[in-house]
């Protein structure tokens, strides 16, 4: 691997979402995952389409990792991961508070082993308090975070973000947080340390600046503005839908020239955020019959002579074939097994003066156990002895 995680090691014991995409995108920028999963394999495996036992979903946030199949209720299955902490960098997982304790493998018996180990524990709620022993799932944390309550319908009901929005601002947070500690570990001389991250800490931390806006001052509190979500909406034209945006004063007189109601931009009511806040009853059915009158195509014109803000609304299977994306290469094709063929993905999206590598398929269930353990020193015979009783699968 040429990135620049390339040489570190990472033990990916996490499932579902948070935990696996967090260590998919340190795969991408250089380091070698090994994903070990239980023999039931990760849930997401099922979720999506799906060919053999690869869905679409699993492979979107697993490719280019090593999977081994470990039996972790057997003695002889924690001895093998025990083997691998040692010559791993990072481990990353996403059981409940106290699992991997039960199991011995906690951050206090795995450091013992390994003292440079970065050891990354995902929680939904947090190692403790009131809530640690709730099974979490990302609508939960949207619910408790206040994200949900940003996503008011017309009524004035909460409502959910149709993505798994916490789970991947978790996988964000991990990712970051794994590689500060990676950077302090080469400045301290070696020593690695315990990470906590909470997909309800993570998710508070995403919505505050503007979904918290008007909670934020607490001594002599200025008057609270309109909140920020319920302004955004999309805008009907005349072959579909577009979003715009107007948020500084001369995006505002952009908008203005490119449908050609400059008269709006002149009017003192509107000629500042606030009063556009305020009076946006008055100015936004104006703009909303200026759209409504443009195609797509002619609305983008205007916008991009103008300076403009504003896109298209892409439909899903739209989204490969769009220029922009095409031009910035996001979609990339990856190959897998005959069983599987190409699937479709979405590239690494940081770009590094040094090309990262191609990235890779994502394993079947247990899919490269062998020479995992053979790496570490098994011979075939231990290998072949743990395969029989279960241990090992693949």
């Amino acid at each position: 691997m040429s990135g620049p995680l390339a040489g570190i090691r990472i033990v990916d014991c996490s499932q579902i979402v948070s935990g696996p995409m967090a260590c998919q995108m340190l795969g991408d920028q250089g380091a070698e995952v090994i994903k070990v999963e239980s023999p039931g394999g990760d849930p997401v495996r099922s979720l999506g389409p799906r060919k053999a036992d690869l869905s679409s979903m699993f492979i979107a946030v697993n490719r280019g990792k090593q999977g081994l199949c470990l039996d972790l209720k057997s003695p002889d299955g924690i001895a093998v991961l025990e083997t691998l902490v040692k010559t791993a960098d990072v481990l990353v997982e996403n059981f409940r508070p106290g699992v991997l304790a039960r199991l011995g493998l906690d951050w206090e018996r795995l450091h013992a082993l390994n003292p440079r180990l970065i050891y990354c524990s995902i929680t939904g709620f947090g190692p403790d308090g009131p809530y640690q022993n709730v099974r979490v799932y990302d609508p939960v944390i949207q619910a408790v975070s206040g994200i949900a309550a940003s996503q008011v319908d017309k009524e004035g009901n909460p409502g959910l973000v149709r993505h798994l929005v916490a789970d991947k601002v978790t996988a964000l947070t991990a990712a970051q947080a794994v590689t500060a500690a990676l950077f302090r570990r080469e400045r301290s001389g070696g020593e690695g340390e315990r990470i906590e991250v909470a997909m309800l800490d993570a998710a508070i931390a995403f919505n505050w600046p503007e979904g918290m806006y008007n909670y934020s001052f607490m001594d002599d509190a200025p008057a609270a503005w309109p909140e920020y979500g319920a302004q955004m909406r999309l805008w009907k034209a005349a072959d579909g839908q577009v979003a715009i945006g107007a948020l500084q004063d001369a995006e505002f007189v952009a908008l203005t020239r490119s449908l050609g109601r400059e008269d709006l931009a002149a009017d003192e009511r509107f000629r500042s955020s606030a009063g556009r806040i305020k009076h946006q009853r008055e100015w936004a059915p104006q703009v909303s019959a200026e759209i409504a009158r443009r195609n797509r195509a002619e609305l983008m014109d205007g916008f991009v002579a103008q300076g403009a803000v504003g896109g298209p609304v892409v439909h899903l299977a739209d989204v490969p074939d769009d220029a922009q994306v095409q031009h910035n290469g996001i979609c990339i094709e990856v190959a897998h097994s005959d069983a599987v063929g190409r699937v479709r993905q979405a590239r690494p999206p940081a770009r590094f003066g040094q090309p990262l590598d191609q990235v890779g398929p994502a394993p079947h269930l247990g899919e490269h156990g062998r020479q995992i353990l053979a790496a570490l020193g098994y011979d075939a015979a231990a290998i072949a002895a743990l395969v029989d009783k279960g241990v090992l699968k693949g």
